[in-house]
């Protein structure tokens, strides 16, 4: 397996990578790995008219108006 070497690594940006590495629970190494493959990663293009017609589906579901508070409900009881 391929081997990277960093040279003159800035240290606050050692030190944020430690940190990031740690709130994920992987070794220094496992979080570069990760970041860089989060990094490089292909992007996906989002087609913004079958997303529209999907939230214009899913709100004729209902017959009335549905309050932000209700649906908060539904997601605590497991509904959503």
């Amino acid at each position: 397996m391929p081997t990277l070497t960093l040279k003159d690594l800035p240290r606050d940006l050692h030190r944020d990578l430690k940190k990031r590495a740690k709130a994920h629970h992987r070794s220094l190494n496992k979080e570069v790995i990760a970041t860089l493959r989060a990094a490089t990663a292909p992007v996906l293009s989002l087609d913004l008219a079958a997303f529209d017609e999907n939230v214009r589906r899913a709100r004729a579901l209902f017959k009335r108006p549905v309050a932000a508070r209700q649906v908060t409900s539904w997601k605590r009881e497991g509904r959503l």
